[in-house]
């Protein structure tokens, strides 16, 4: 009697630990639930999100709605951006007290071929940019597939386009790494833009013969989505340009006035930005149709100001091996013309550095007759970085030159191109001293009582020695007149960094919430050794097939023998 009550009593004993062990795990995980507690053990800290995206995903006051068209039958690759893209919106949401919704859309999903037509061009002019996909089907043939890796983001009924995936030079392994590297950048960069209670305001300075409106159009149009465009002329005006975050100088063709240098001088004296994009030889580039042209020496009287703050502009054209082709009429046979590409080295190939946040995996810039900039002074209260440079090969003419096309004809002689590395783009940092300070200025404006600031506030600025950076081709019909991509080859469709590189120069000027920085985020790419997956591939797929197999079995052999010694005697 006294036996068989102890086994009931326990019996009763492992029942009420079983319930008690289920109660507890259904409780913590509840918990858990409610707590969202989240650790990320990465090396890199890739699942970490900064204090300048936590900052601003805080301070949310509507939701924010995104539709990311990355969805459906892609490859393997994408599917990892994919991924990564998901992962990265949960810690948003998450961050944000769930006022950011998002659905993964697949564009090609359900619908007939009008339909599906309809969509891609209704995306394509939101501004997504397709990418064609080569994809083998079931029967062995191949299928070309349209695929948008980007996302809409909309807030308050204003939609946004993100293009997230790089397509830099390199494998496609590194382009999704440098993707996943820009994600977080991309998302929280348009989302601060559109939440931001104000907007910056940026002007193009015209009078003195910039680059028209129409050859700039496609950067205004994409900068339009982070800034609030302006265009007009100084005028002499003390102040006039104190309302703006920054000022785009392109490609100005005549000389400054003085009293115009004094209204720049100051704006930069008191915390202004500007990006100067300046051409010390002139080239007049439609003359090339009939084989030649000249370039010449065409001073703008600002370069005593660049001089003061750190820079100068050398008045002499880089050739460079590394440059883009052009296409050429040529003979064949004596008989009949044809299209040959050719490389032409005015056209340099210019290399973005890399340990920068603007320049940071971005494709080649490409410039059209440049000049190349020299820093100078010693003022350590003016910090300087080189963002675009030449290649190892390259050298300079200096003006007057004759450039004809009969030079892309001939095989460029490296020992020639004895140069290397000549800055084409530098960015300026600090403190920085009047340009008019020792100067009389009375007379300079109709404000009798203006004086000047000798010392700047800290403040940037980025010099450019090409002007035709900014310069968007144009293709023209008839009176209609359209603006081609800034940036793309318009016979090859190869796309340059020409629209990025701009981009990110006018963020990184005005940027104030340090959201540029994270662009300068690195990720380790841990791939597989290929030539160890080919010499123990057998092993390693017997070891994943049999291995979870046979520690079920050993954890159930351990666990009744555990069980029969606990209870033997009873």
């Amino acid at each position: 009697m006294t036996k068989t009550a102890d086994k009931n009593r326990i019996k009763l004993k492992s029942w009420v630990q079983l319930l008690t062990t289920v109660a507890v795990i259904i409780f913590l995980s509840f918990v858990s639930s409610l707590l969202r507690l989240r650790y990320d053990l990465t090396e890199d800290k890739r699942f970490t999100l900064s204090a300048p995206t936590r900052n601003v995903l805080s301070h949310l006051k509507n939701d924010i709605y995104i539709q990311v068209y990355l969805d459906g039958e892609i490859p393997i690759p994408l599917k990892r951006l994919k991924r990564s893209v998901g992962e990265l919106l949960d810690e948003f949401r998450i961050v944000s007290g769930r006022k950011i919704e998002y659905e993964f859309i697949n564009p090609s999903a359900g619908k007939d071929i009008k339909q599906r037509e309809s969509l891609y061009q209704a995306l394509a002019k939101k501004g997504l940019i397709p990418i064609d996909l080569h994809a083998s089907d079931a029967e062995g043939g191949s299928t070309q597939k349209i695929i948008f890796p980007g996302m809409i983001v909309n807030y308050n009924g204003i939609e946004v386009p993100v293009n997230f995936l790089n397509n830099s030079s390199g494998s496609s392994e590194q382009n999704i790494l440098r993707s996943v590297e820009g994600l977080e950048y991309e998302m929280i960069q348009t989302i601060a833009t559109l939440s931001s209670d104000t907007i910056n305001k940026v002007a193009f300075l015209e009078g003195q013969g910039e680059i028209p409106e129409i050859e700039t159009a496609d950067i205004t149009f994409n900068l339009a989505k982070f800034f609030t465009i302006d265009r007009g002329v100084i005028g002499g005006k003390p102040g006039i340009l104190d309302k703006y975050a920054a000022v785009i100088i392109a490609g100005p063709e005549k000389m400054f006035s003085e009293s115009d240098k004094v209204v720049l001088d100051q704006y930069i004296m008191n915390g202004g930005k500007i990006m100067w994009l300046i051409d010390e030889v002139a080239v007049n580039s439609d003359s090339l149709v009939f084989g030649q042209t000249v370039g010449l020496y065409r001073p703008l009287n600002i370069e005593d100001q660049l001089f003061r703050y750190g820079a100068r502009i050398n008045p002499a054209i880089v050739q460079d091996i590394e440059c883009v082709p052009i296409r050429l009429m040529v003979m064949s046979g004596g008989k009949r013309q044809q299209v040959v590409t050719a490389p032409w080295v005015y056209y340099p190939l210019l290399k973005p550095t890399e340990n920068h946040s603007i320049t940071r995996n971005l494709n080649r810039v490409e410039g059209e007759f440049v000049n190349y900039i020299d820093t100078v002074g010693l003022d350590p209260a003016i910090r300087k970085k080189i963002l675009l440079s030449t290649s190892e090969f390259s050298r300079t003419v200096s003006p007057p030159v004759v450039i004809s096309l009969k030079e892309a004809e001939l095989t460029p002689n490296e020992k020639d191109f004895n140069k290397k590395n000549l800055p084409v783009a530098v960015l300026l940092e600090g403190r920085f001293t009047s340009a008019f300070k020792n100067r009389p200025v009375s007379n300079l404006s109709e404000d009798k009582n203006f004086k000047i600031r000798t010392e700047s506030k800290e403040t940037r600025m980025i010099v450019i020695a090409d002007a035709d950076i900014i310069r968007n081709e144009v293709q023209r019909s008839g009176l209609n007149v359209t603006p081609l991509p800034l940036g793309q080859d318009k016979y090859t469709g190869q796309v340059y960094g020409n629209r990025d590189f701009l981009i990110n120069c006018m963020n990184w000027l005005v940027d104030k919430n340090r959201i540029m920085e994270l662009r300068s985020r690195e990720l380790k790419l841990r791939l597989l050794n290929r030539q160890i997956i080919k010499s123990d591939r057998l092993k390693w797929q017997l070891i994943n097939l049999t291995g979870p197999a046979i520690m079920v079995i050993l954890g159930g052999l351990i666990y009744g023998y555990l069980r029969r010694e606990k209870y033997t005697g009873y």
